[in-house]
């Protein structure tokens, strides 16, 4: 009797405890879900309240950290169920699960602290939450890199005087090959984003390079000596790939490699695709893959954007196209302008997922808000889209570069006086393009020149010089106005635009919308894009004049068809929002995607036909497969026309035709779809 009397007791006292943690268990989440709540619906409170610290003394502290441990411990036998579950359905649908499983365990140690914060009903991640989703990928480790990619930590030593010998051999060689560009230690890189502000729409999203400047910046005395000195290796190579008129790659990849012994993450996402293109490096997929794994266990978006890409194009891996939409959405995730083009094209053509134009929106913006943001009022970058079947069937024809002996033909009249050809040589030093990098020192010694002439085109681009600044001439407004004066006196266009904006922002004169207003309709009268792009600003601004949509639209409308940048970014916002026009997502999209495609990427099309011209078929091949997997429809044409040619060895014959009608079945879908 007296053991069943114990016996009941034990029992009681097993289910009053077991009672009393559910009580707490319940209780934590309520007061958690409540606190969402506010989250939710009173988000001013609770953004004041971020910085607000409560003091909680070491009792209530200790039940705290009780009642959280039980909490995780209740989700952690949650999680083991559904894996339970998850393995269960695997083996009786076996095919729904082979090409997740492994990238599913590959990411776990990143995602799974992102799923326990989630809610279980929340569907769409925004703008805001996927810069958060970012700072948790980004974490560095401490882990080696794999067997094959060890070969190159032999071959350099930081800390030795050869890594020093060996760079300035490669300068003075390179010096020597080019022995008419300038020297690399009085430059430094010009800031082109002068008129971001005025150009561009208010409801701007900014993720993409907003989540690109965060995440990685650690405190100086956080770091250990090996990680300041491969930080320090790093931006030596960076100086070297970023001056403006003189890209050093070959010394710069000396800096990268001693980087990545250190187990520096950006040095070895540099030599990760230096062994995906063969860029300085040798060419070899499974380096490449491997190095993207090691990058991508580290939450490297770039990483993880190559490993997508690698399994798109079956290189070194099985083509798996579901592989390849997780990668990218994990990349696109941590903020990778390439892998948002990626995903966007793909949700556009319906590529591995259901067509959704709405998502290929959200992902075309941001991308082109970022490239929007790097171009000057001069347009944009110039970008040659030469297709190789054309040039080789029109071979009179010009191909869109400048011959060298042409261009040898324009510094000898140059010389000589010739005002035209000064101008000529000015314009192509200034924007670049047709085969010619630019040179801003080139440019202002060929304006001087024609300026001296009293040649008012040349006197215009002086004064875009002089009010843009330059590595060569410093931002002055006095001169630039002088210029600018000039040049609108003899009725040039690119003077009277140089002055209207002068006028608009208040630059070395008093702010004047009317004047500023009057200028622009000048310039724009006589069609020069950029006083048209000013004008459709102002008058979907309300600047000086009353807002007026439909004007606007009409006059971005003009400045596209002259390749303005800002202008085909300008009425993607407005289809996309319907403003002024009825909402279309298919148009957004379009001029969405022609932006994008004019970013800093885009040189490699140019790249890829110097490399063919060059004779060097595998590397233009695989550059512009490349540019393909992002939806170029020009690199889709030129890998079809390469393939079809026969002339390239890297696949087999019948894999050789599957993938050349692949490419030309992708290229044919978009259509030669651009305004310039």
């Amino acid at each position: 009797m007296l053991k069943t009397s114990l016996r009941l007791k034990c029992f009681l006292g097993t289910v009053l405890y077991i009672v009393l943690c559910e009580i707490i268990v319940c209780a934590d989440n309520a007061h958690r879900h409540l606190h969402q709540d506010d989250q939710l619906h009173t988000p001013a409170e609770s953004k004041n309240s971020e910085n607000v610290k409560p003091e909680v003394d070491e009792g209530e502290k200790q039940n705290q950290k009780f009642e959280q441990n039980t909490f995780f411990e209740d989700k952690e036998a949650n999680l083991n169920t559904i894996h339970e579950q998850d393995s269960h359905n695997s083996h009786n649908n076996p095919q729904n699960t082979e090409d997740f499983e492994d990238i599913i365990a590959h990411q776990n140690s990143l995602g799974q602290k992102d799923l326990d914060q989630q809610e279980p009903d929340q569907q769409e991640i925004s703008d805001h939450q996927n810069t958060a989703v970012h700072k948790e990928f980004e974490i560095f480790q401490d882990s080696q890199l794999p067997s094959d990619s060890q070969e190159f930590r032999s071959e350099f030593n930081p800390d030795s005087e050869t890594l020093h010998e060996t760079v300035v051999n490669q300068q003075n060689q390179d010096t020597n090959e080019i022995s008419h560009e300038p020297s690399n230690e009085a430059l430094n890189t010009a800031d082109l984003n002068s008129d971001v502000d005025s150009a561009n729409f208010p409801d701007t999203d900014h993720t993409a390079d907003a989540v690109n400047s965060k995440g990685e910046e650690m405190k100086e005395d956080e770091l250990t000596p090996l990680e300041i000195k491969a930080n320090e290796l790093y931006e030596q190579g960076e100086v070297l790939i970023n001056n403006t008129y003189h890209k050093n790659y070959r010394a710069a990849y000396v800096f990268f490699k001693a980087a990545a012994q250190l187990n520096h993450t950006k040095a070895l996402e540099y030599i990760g695709f230096g062994h995906f293109f063969g860029d300085h490096c040798n060419q070899n997929f499974t380096k490449a893959k491997e190095i993207f794994e090691d990058l991508s266990n580290r939450g490297s978006a770039r990483g993880q954007l190559g490993l997508g890409l690698l399994f798109s194009i079956g290189m070194s891996v099985n083509s798996s196209q579901a592989k390849t939409i997780v990668y990218l959405t994990f990349a696109a995730l941590g903020g990778d302008p390439l892998a948002q083009m990626a995903l966007g094209y793909r949700y556009w053509a319906g590529i591995g997922v259901e067509m959704k134009c709405e998502s290929a929106l959200t992902y075309y913006r941001k991308v082109a808000t970022l490239v929007s943001n790097m171009v000057s009022v001069s347009g944009g970058p110039v970008i040659q889209r030469i297709r190789l079947q054309e040039e080789v069937e029109n071979t009179h024809s010009n191909s869109g570069l400048l011959d060298d002996d042409l261009l040898q033909y324009y510094h000898f009249l140059a010389d000589k006086g010739d005002m035209q050809a000064q101008v000529v040589l000015g314009q192509l030093y200034y924007q670049g393009g047709r085969g010619v990098e630019i040179n801003h020192e080139r440019a202002l010694h060929y304006f001087l020149m024609a300026a001296e002439s009293g040649n008012a085109l040349a006197l215009a681009f002086l004064g875009k010089m002089y009010s843009e600044g330059s590595p060569v001439v410093k931002q002055n407004n006095e001169t630039a106005i002088s210029y600018f004066k000039k040049a609108a006196e003899k009725g040039n266009a690119v003077g009277q635009c140089g002055l209207g904006l002068m006028y608009l922002r208040g630059q070395g004169v008093e702010k004047d919308y009317i004047n500023a207003l009057k200028y622009f309709t000048l310039a724009a009268e006589q069609g020069w894009a950029e006083g048209q792009l000013q004008l459709g600003i102002m008058h979907y601004s309300g600047l000086g004049v009353r807002r007026d949509y439909k004007l606007a639209v009409k006059y971005f409308n003009l400045a596209s068809q002259g390749g303005h940048i800002l202008a085909f970014y300008n009425l993607a916002q407005m289809h996309a929002t319907g403003t002024g026009v009825l909402s279309n997502c298919h148009m957004a999209v379009e001029l969405f995607k022609n932006v994008a495609e004019r970013g800093r990427w885009s040189e490699m099309l140019m790249e890829a036909h110097s490399l063919y011209r060059e004779g060097n078929v595998e590397a233009a091949l695989i550059k512009y497969t490349f540019l393909a997997e992002l939806g170029y429809e020009v690199a889709q044409s030129n890998v079809a026309y390469i393939l079809d040619q026969g002339e390239s060895m890297m696949f087999l014959k019948q894999e050789t035709n599957k993938r050349a009608l692949l490419q030309w079945t992708r290229a044919a879908s978009q259509g030669k779809l651009y305004l310039y």
